[in-house]
């Protein structure tokens, strides 16, 4: 049976983790053992992170659905509650951009979230 040289896919595979440690500081950017080590720190933090942005962003549109609620005499829950009754079936993310952008429009969602919920 043959001997396998692993020389270029060696290199290879360690040009490409020193490559994706460019930028970090000092060794783990230079030294391959150090800068695998970060790699794949990073690429944990990267996977996790990109789930918590989400819940970030979904956060972020709450919070501006309860400001705006708030605005116009509704908390976040009421109003969301009335927009349920009266069958408006708008996301979080259409009424968050509708809050900053359209406070004409989103006033007129309240007034209509307030009547379903009187009813």
């Amino acid at each position: 049976m043959p001997r396998i040289k692993r020389a270029v896919s060696a290199k290879k595979k360690r040009r490409t983790v020193l490559a994706k440690a460019k930028g970090y500081y000092g060794d783990r950017s230079r030294r391959y053992k150090i800068a695998k080590e970060q790699v794949q720190h990073a690429q944990q933090y990267a996977y996790r992170d990109r789930r918590n942005k989400k819940r970030e962003i979904r956060r972020l549109w709450i919070v501006r659905i309860n400001a705006a609620a708030r605005i116009n005499g509704l908390s976040y829950s009421v109003f969301m509650n009335g927009l349920k009754k009266a069958e408006v079936t708008l996301d979080r993310k259409v009424l968050s951009d509708m809050a900053v952008n359209d406070p004409a429009a989103f006033a007129k969602l309240a007034e209509l979230a307030k009547s379903a919920q009187s009813v």
